[in-house]
């Protein structure tokens, strides 16, 4: 399905009946991180899912984002389709969105599920200063001339030490920047509503112990750790992580 939103054609898809679930896709995903868990689901409830701005089959931004573009983009959406989210749902950076837009009153569900949530996930100030001194110091580096013909190779060296998706974000680079330089850790604090953490415990991106540090912040929050699973958890397990939003609900 498209839908113009923000003058961006976007892809979604609107599956089921009853209580909404919108769920947000993380960094260099689609809205079809979730189709495991729809078969599941959507006997209970109105699953929405989308393509993010620069993501799958939805339009890319002209200019560079922020996070708060971004929340404001799915508060744009919600209105779109008139909806009444019951359940926001979260994954990697779909998890930055959610708990920025819940702290600072833009999106109002009821409940919310991050699943190996970003954010907090290292600490951001400290990397994020490495990661644009290592962009800048890559840019001069790879100009020379003499190694120009390494260009692209030199810079993916680069990136990769650090563990960083700035490499692969493409176009993106620059919103990239944008969002991983927000910690949002005071915003993790402000969230009051009922709020579901699901980790594996082999997570490599968003790491379990960074998980618990996120479920210490909110308060009440539960949490909830799947074994032998990294990053895509639900993708992995999602007969588990349905059966844990089945009872979150």
């Amino acid at each position: 399905m498209k839908l113009i939103v923000q003058n961006l054609a976007t892809e979604y898809q609107d599956e089921g009946t009853g209580p909404v679930i919108l769920f947000l896709h993380g960094w260099k995903d689609t809205l079809h991180s979730f189709d495991a868990l729809v078969p599941l689901l959507s006997k209970s409830h109105r699953l929405i899912r989308l393509d993010l701005p620069g993501f799958g089959n939805t339009e890319i931004t002209k200019q560079p984002w922020t996070l708060d573009d971004y929340i404001t983009f799915v508060v744009d959406f919600i209105q779109k389709l008139n909806l009444d989210v019951e359940v926001l749902v979260g994954h990697s950076f779909g998890g930055r969105i959610a708990i920025k837009g819940l702290a600072t009153k833009q999106l109002h569900p009821k409940k919310c599920i991050l699943i190996a949530a970003a954010g907090i996930a290292k600490k951001q100030t400290g990397r994020n200063v490495m990661l644009s001194g290592v962009a800048k110091i890559g840019k001069v580096i790879t100009s020379l001339p003499i190694l120009r013909a390494q260009q692209h190779a030199l810079r993916k060296k680069l990136y990769q030490s650090i563990g960083s998706d700035y490499f692969a974000a493409g176009s993106l680079k620059e919103t990239f920047l944008n969002v991983v330089k927000d910690d949002l850790s005071g915003y993790a604090q402000q969230l009051s509503l009922p709020t579901l953490l699901i980790w594996g415990t082999d997570d490599d991106q968003t790491p379990l112990h960074d998980g618990k540090r996120l479920a210490d912040m909110i308060a009440g929050s539960e949490f909830k750790i799947l074994d032998h699973t990294g990053h895509f958890v639900h993708r992995e397990k999602a007969q588990e992580v349905a059966q844990l939003i089945q009872h979150f609900l």
